[in-house]
């Protein structure tokens, strides 16, 4: 186990809490005042966690605080206490959480493992709407950039291939039998892959998740990949948004579609970086096991 003095873990911690601070400014004063974002909210109202959770630092398994009486984790669920070290209880944690561990290795590895496909050009979100009037659509308050004819004619023409079941489940009955595939809970590790941006944003899910056995660094580090990522892909929904200054990806032309690719490529990458490091995270505190339970 790594020990750090109470100087070195005080200076992370503070060093975390500004971090977080500056990621979701914007988010709390809009909470405060009782407004809405169609696209920022998402990573607290979709993902169910507060800034407040993201901005607990934690070491992660594995490294120890000394001054363990003035380190607040003592007191903290999934921690113990030696001597003067506070420590994350990766037995405790375990036996908690086991099955979540063995879920989420087995999916991310499964994931890492397959090839990225990108060309879905995130019709997801056009899935979403296809047929519906404006009152009924997630983001109502905000206009179809191509109106609702228009809107459903994107998905009649394209071919629609979304791999992600936390995707897929929100089209349209209408929708829904135009997508080439079927994914379901259970066969979710079967069919997710790298390209998709949902999973990459998930990276976010799953490093919260696994707290406080994975790091603060690691989830931080996720929830600015997933921030990046829900611009992509809201500038790529069938939502006009350039009131909120986020120019269209017109993903119905072959312009857009390029572009869309592009960006896609790039997060990618990014996604399978962290992807490694959340696995590698998993391994500190359990031996690989496969596991096809499904864990929403």
């Amino acid at each position: 186990m790594r020990i750090l003095d109470e100087g070195e873990w005080l200076v992370a911690t503070a060093g975390h809490e500004a971090r977080v601070d500056a990621l979701t400014a914007a988010h709390r004063v809009r909470r405060a005042d009782g407004r809405k974002h169609p696209v920022e909210d998402f990573l607290f109202t979709y993902y169910g966690w507060t800034s407040g959770r993201l901005r607990r630092w934690h070491p992660g398994a594995g490294v120890g605080l000394a001054g363990a009486g003035s380190a607040p984790h003592r007191g903290w669920r999934f921690y113990r206490v030696d001597g003067d070290v506070a420590s994350v209880d990766v037995a405790a944690f375990l036996d908690a959480r086991g099955d979540t561990v063995r879920f989420v290795r087995d999916l991310l590895t499964q994931t890492a493992s397959r090839p990225g496909r990108f060309g879905c050009f995130g019709l997801h979100e056009w899935a979403m709407v296809y047929r519906l009037p404006q009152s009924d659509i997630r983001h109502a308050a905000w206009p179809l950039r191509l109106g609702p004819d228009g809107t459903d004619a994107v998905v009649e023409t394209h071919q629609i291939a979304c791999s992600h079941f936390d995707a897929y489940r929100f089209f349209t009955p209408d929708a829904a039998p135009r997508n080439l595939l079927t994914p379901t809970r259970a066969s979710q590790a079967a069919y997710e892959q790298p390209g998709c941006l949902h999973a990459g944003m998930d990276l976010y899910k799953w490093a919260i998740k696994l707290s406080p056995a994975v790091g603060s660094d690691l989830a931080a580090d996720a929830f600015e990949l997933a921030r990046d990522i829900r611009e992509l892909d809201m500038r790529a929904s069938p939502y006009d948004l350039r009131e909120l200054g986020y120019e269209p990806v017109p993903i119905e032309t072959a312009e857009g579609k390029a572009r869309y690719v592009e960006e896609q490529r790039g997060f990618s990458e990014r996604s399978q970086a962290l992807r490694s490091r959340l696995i590698a995270a998993i391994d500190q505190v359990a031996v690989p096991m496969r596991s096809t339970d499904a864990l929403d």
